[in-house]
């Protein structure tokens, strides 16, 4: 009887492992719900598309991409922040006051771009620090702290303004940063408005912190087992902090998006786009419960809010009836986050 060669052994043990490594990834609850996210986006195309055809016109799926930018940002600033275990109520208001803020820097005071980018971002980090400390020092429940902090974002925004909107006209460059397309300048057939590019731009940072730095790491820990990090000596506050810090410098470029986007910084606006920002983060597999989340999922989450928005706007559908619509979505996003925890629980 002959002995097969150990090539052929090693080879069939490293097939048979790499299929199994393949069937858990396939199986496992978070990968199935991004695969049924991405399915159902692309149902949702294929109904509008059949239902409307304005749908695929040019012109509406740029404001498609327009407006899954600002909500992908938003979402993927969330998605830090649920991944812990948290909540943060405040990042459309949070977003617009990093507008205003940007707008007092550049049309107020006259300084030039960089500096009223950097200021929005920095703004950002600051508000989104401030909870953080709310959470983390004082100990405040997350839903009542960034309540708080949505209520007094959006008293500061149209205090500043003085309740009207500031708007960019002198600052040259500012509507590039969203409405211009460098993709565009070298492809002409693809006019991608510069904001979905730095959406995906923030997408592959984000990716990167999530799942290469230390930061990423005590932020899936302090989500899965915040007590049992503590314990082993991690300071669990200053992480909260940090996400939440890095959280809202998500938040000001988000701000800068709209603002360029419309050309003015609208104080009034912003309370509203949080629901669809944690309704994207949830369909997309991030588990509100913390511990569980990916970014390409957040992504993915906030293609199907846009394009179910837009869809029935076409449609004309009344707009009483796409917040209830909405609502409905975002229930049943929160319940298949708590069938796919019961799920994991069982295994």
């Amino acid at each position: 009887m002959t002995t097969p060669p150990a090539t052929s052994t090693a080879t069939t043990q490293a097939t048979v492992t790499l299929g199994l490594s393949l069937r858990a990834r396939l199986f496992d609850p978070a990968t199935r719900q991004k695969l049924l996210a991405f399915g159902s986006l692309v149902a949702l195309i294929v109904f509008f598309s059949v239902a409307s055809p304005q749908f695929l016109q040019t012109d509406n799926l740029v404001g498609i991409l327009q407006s899954t930018a600002v909500n992908g940002v938003l979402a993927i600033a969330c998605t830090f922040v649920i991944i812990t275990g948290g909540i943060d109520l405040s990042v459309g208001t949070l977003m617009t006051f990093c507008a205003v803020m940007a707008g007092v820097v550049l049309t107020y005071m006259g300084w030039p771009l960089a500096l009223g980018i950097a200021a929005a971002i920095l703004f950002g980090a600051l508000a989104g620090g401030v909870s953080g400390l709310l959470i983390a020092k004082l100990k405040i429940p997350p839903f009542i702290a960034t309540l708080g902090m949505m209520m007094l974002l959006k008293g500061l925004s149209l205090v500043i303004s003085g309740t009207k909107p500031i708007y960019f006209n002198g600052t040259p460059g500012f509507t590039a940063i969203s409405q211009d397309s460098l993709i565009g300048e070298l492809l002409p057939a693809l006019p991608i408005p510069n904001a979905v590019l730095i959406l995906f731009l923030v997408a592959l940072a984000a990716s990167v912190l999530l799942n290469k730095t230390i930061l990423g790491r005590y932020t899936f820990a302090l989500g899965s087992n915040e007590e049992a990090v503590r314990l082993s000596g991690v300071n669990t506050n200053f992480w909260k902090v940090v996400v939440y810090t890095v959280s809202g410098a998500i938040c000001g470029i988000a701000g800068l998006l709209i603002a360029s986007r419309l050309n003015s910084a609208q104080p009034a606006l912003g309370q509203g786009y949080e629901l669809d920002a944690i309704a994207a983060v949830v369909i997309g597999g991030t588990s509100l419960s913390g511990g569980t989340g990916t970014v390409a999922g957040t992504i993915i989450g906030a293609f199907i809010m846009s394009v179910l928005i837009n869809g029935l706007r076409i449609l004309s559908v009344a707009q009483e009836w796409q917040t209830v619509i909405t609502g409905v979505i975002i229930i049943l996003a929160v319940y298949a986050d708590i069938l796919r925890r019961r799920g994991s629980s069982t295994h």
